[in-house]
């Protein structure tokens, strides 16, 4: 037999959700997702996403934002959220760049995108050659 949820109990969710609404949605950060060349699993590893401005070269400012995330080899797409970048003006050159690396840092696969404004961004990892 289930347990009855009590009406108050779901009031006081919907009147949380009801208040983080607004909020949610002033939200300036960039979210996207990470998948796998062909739609495979992405392996196990770790994923580093990043901001890169391309027009900065050599420059310690060229990576804006940055986060890393463990995938555990068995999804097809990992969601993520970067802070933007420090600068308030989004300039045209800034890009994200996911790198998947093993354990010992060994680079297995790279994909990068352009961003474009108001949009999720979806970044597609394709399997390094060495």
């Amino acid at each position: 037999m289930k347990p009855r949820t009590k009406l108050r109990t779901v009031l006081q969710a919907l009147g949380a959700v009801a208040l983080a609404g607004p909020v949610a949605a002033q939200s300036t950060d960039i979210r996207g997702s990470v998948t796998f060349e062909g739609g495979a699993v992405i392996p196990m590893g770790h994923l580093e996403i990043y901001l890169e401005d391309t027009a900065s070269q050599n420059n310690p400012r060229r990576r804006a934002s940055q986060t890393r995330i463990r995938s555990n080899g068995g999804s097809k797409a990992i969601a993520f959220s970067l802070p933007p970048p420090a600068s308030s003006a989004a300039s045209r050159t800034l890009r994200i760049v996911a790198r998947l690396e093993r354990a010992d840092g060994w680079l297995l696969a790279r994909g990068s995108t352009q961003i474009k404004a108001a949009s999720p961004v979806n970044v597609t990892l394709n399997t390094v050659m060495y």
